[in-house]
């Protein structure tokens, strides 16, 4: 899967009308691994829709470990706090995959809501979609295999990265997963023995997509099921 040219799809399931003044709204900007976007406490200044970049929201545990709660492409948006008219940054947002974004302000996003209620009501089934993925992946955490759920974190990379190879270093997968990283050293491990990714300090090449699939837990499909479902 060669990288390409990509769209935001929130963006794109919006009347043609209704795209373009969101679009004027918005300034293309290149975000940067490790780039913080949101910090904890401080005002929402912008929203971000990606395309090729991936950004990652997190939650503190015990203060001082991060867990990955919410892993966006360009299928989604960083934004659901103030589009709930949340003015202020619950958790940090982090950058975790390098690439393009559209940027666009708090404050611009709110009267496009107020005014666009085509963009309130993909809004709105955003926000489910959210839930109903969030309500899946805490089943996931509790009930599945390291394993599985490593494999299944890979295919939502690599959906969002639009490329066979992309930069993922074993704290990241296991902020991820909310393990300890010798964990993830070894399902790492045992899935390149099956040949299914190549990993070489933090750079992984997805080598068989189809095997990966059939390793992860149904969470992957079902949470791709939920999306489709709803916005097709």
């Amino acid at each position: 899967m060669a990288r390409r040219p990509v769209v935001n799809r929130l963006l794109a399931v919006l009347p043609p009308a209704g795209r373009r003044r969101m679009l004027e709204n918005c300034q293309q900007v290149d975000l940067t691994f490790a780039d913080v976007l949101w910090e904890p406490g401080e005002r929402i200044r912008h929203v971000y829709f990606p395309l090729d970049s991936i950004i990652s929201l997190l939650i503190p545990v015990d203060g001082h470990e991060n867990l990955e709660v919410r892993l966006i492409g360009n299928e989604g948006m960083l934004g659901v706090s103030p589009m709930l008219g949340i003015d202020v940054s619950p958790l940090p947002a982090v950058v975790q995959g390098s690439g393009a974004a559209l940027r666009m302000t708090a404050a611009s996003l709110r009267r496009e809501q107020e005014s666009n209620p085509a963009l309130q009501r993909v809004l709105n089934r955003y926000t489910y979609v959210l839930l109903e993925q969030l309500a899946q992946a805490t089943a996931c955490i509790s009930f599945h295999v390291l394993e599985a759920r490593l494999a299944r974190w890979l295919l939502m990379t690599h959906d969002r990265a639009h490329s066979n190879e992309f930069h993922l270093t074993h704290e990241l997968l296991a902020q991820m997963l909310g393990v300890r990283r010798v964990g993830v050293t070894n399902a790492a491990g045992s899935l390149q023995k099956r040949k299914l990714v190549s990993y070489t300090r933090g750079e992984v090449t997805i080598l068989d997509r189809v095997g990966l699939e059939a390793v992860s837990c149904k969470c992957y499909g079902a949470t791709n099921d939920t999306y489709e479902r709803v916005f097709g």
